[in-house]
């Protein structure tokens, strides 16, 4: 019986009866092959920062002190910029689930001025900042954290601009040729945190509760009745 030659992180071979499609010009079935190649490569290289972003979680105490520096805020603020406001508003999203206080600054509804203008020493701001670092987000952190606010930064580099001003930060793995940091690996890490937030948490079993029953009462999701 033939043997197919084993996948190694560069190559992929297929053979033309691998890769065959009744009707399929030869630039089409390159194509395909090409996209095949393709498709193996960024498995391979999500699987391997997924893993280290494991190893990483498990390895770094900033995790936990950034939980507990959250979970002692009085109020928590959230920002990020372009594609980093996305990982801010998942955050956002499982904090409230077991936290009261927390809010979104959107720019629109929740401005940074809105909350530069009444900082707090009980308060917290986590922040999202990923390459390439946005203005808008540093213009708004560095008032918030010299007005005497506390900084939880999430970032994925060391030398990120902002880590001068944070009181804990968390850093992220970047692929080793440079390109952004994993989804997966961002979007692991975020549900870390928040996990450990509100399991620490006073109160955010009994929120949670009722969250669910107000979500009953009003018909928020869709039932398997419907």
């Amino acid at each position: 019986m033939r043997r197919r030659p084993r996948v190694n992180d560069d190559t992929l071979f297929l053979t033309d009866e691998d890769t065959a499609v009744p009707g399929e010009r030869p630039e089409q079935r390159l194509e395909r092959r090409s996209a095949s190649v393709l498709k193996h490569r960024l498995l391979e290289q999500e699987r391997k920062q997924f893993e280290e972003s494991l190893a990483s979680a498990k390895a770094d105490g900033a995790l936990e002190r950034a939980a507990a520096l959250i979970v002692s805020a009085r109020r928590r603020f959230l920002i990020g910029a372009s594609k980093s406001f996305t990982y801010a508003s998942l955050l956002a999203a499982d904090l409230s689930y077991g936290l009261a206080n927390v809010t979104l600054i959107d720019g629109t509804i929740v401005r940074p001025l809105d909350v530069l203008s009444d900082v707090r020493t009980s308060d917290v701001m986590i922040a999202v900042s990923l390459q390439r670092y946005r203005k808008y987000t540093i213009d708004s952190v560095v008032p918030f954290a010299e007005a005497g606010g506390s900084l939880v930064l999430i970032t994925d580099a060391p030398d990120a601009p902002l880590t001068p001003y944070a009181d804990e930060t968390i850093v992220l793995g970047r692929a080793e040729d440079g390109h952004p940091s994993s989804s997966i690996g961002i979007a692991l890490t975020l549900h870390i945190l928040a996990t450990l937030t509100t399991a620490s948490a006073k109160g955010a079993g009994r929120r949670a509760v009722e969250r669910e029953r107000l979500a009953e009462t009003l018909g928020v999701y869709v039932s398997d009745e419907d």
